[in-house]
């Protein structure tokens, strides 16, 4: 596809985002000859026009926050799992940990030791599910209605049954992680039970993987001052990083994943 008009790559790059398909930068100046650059140049463009939103390394479909579990647990597995075994090292023996809605959560539930010494709650289906095929953790289970894109419980039975707790620490979900914008939801009974579950924390984590940094969805959850610690990909973009940290987060990068 060489030699594109800049109109006519633009409208199939938006037809993927509109198709609900991510799109990497470097990837696409390959596609169709053309330099990175010029695809920055187009990213900004649709981002402007609505069509999707600009993330590091390319740019995602506007709609990316309500895809299903099943398909979000398929994506970055690597990533996340190397996301979660940097967290263990925040987790203190002897806690009361809450695993939050999210894929990468889903993966902490998987990688916890079978030794370790914690007690824990979730609203998380699948996270719940990983936890209860391994029978070696205690396990609390926030229920109420279902939502299935989100992928557990967030309603007014859930964040009811939340305020009941004494936690020591969560990993919250995070759709969108950004120094001005802070966590940020795509849903808003999602966005609500996140923000019952950080005042009934004592410590609040969040693992975010590189797309979700820098970007804004519709619903605030708190701000950078609201959580304790960021963990982040171990290529996760420097200039991100910095603003991050001088707002105050305390950024925790990642080893380099390898091959399981």
């Amino acid at each position: 596809m060489a030699n594109e008009l800049p109109s006519s790559r633009r409208d199939l790059i938006a037809s993927r985002l509109l198709a609900g398909e991510p799109v990497n930068s470097t990837a696409l100046a390959s596609e169709f000859a053309v330099s990175e650059d010029a695809i920055r140049r187009d990213l900004r463009a649709l981002d402007a026009a609505g069509v999707g939103r600009r993330v590091y390394g390319g740019a995602v479909p506007l709609t990316v926050g309500g895809a299903p579990i099943s398909e979000r647990l398929t994506a970055g597995l690597m990533e996340k799992r190397t996301l979660a075994r940097a967290a263990l090292s925040l987790i203190p023996s002897g806690s009361f940990l809450f695993l939050d809605n999210g894929s990468t959560n889903v993966m902490a539930a998987e990688v916890l030791p079978d030794n370790a010494d914690l007690a824990i709650a979730t609203n998380s289906i699948e996270a719940a599910a990983t936890l209860a095929a391994r029978q070696s953790l205690p396990m609390v289970f926030v229920g109420g209605g279902v939502d299935f894109a989100i992928g557990g419980c967030v309603d007014g039975t859930a964040i009811e049954a939340v305020s009941r707790l004494n936690i020591d620490l969560c990993l919250l979900g995070a759709c969108t992680l950004s120094a001005d914008s802070g966590v940020s939801a795509f849903n808003a009974s999602d966005a609500a039970f996140k923000r019952a579950l950080i005042s009934r924390s004592r410590c609040t984590i969040v693992l975010v993987s590189n797309e979700k940094l820098g970007g804004r969805a519709p619903h605030r959850v708190t701000g950078i001052d609201g959580i304790d610690h960021v963990v982040v990909s171990h290529d996760a973009p420097d200039p991100e990083i910095t603003e991050l940290e001088m707002a105050g987060a305390h950024v925790l990068r990642a080893a380099q994943p390898q091959a399981d």
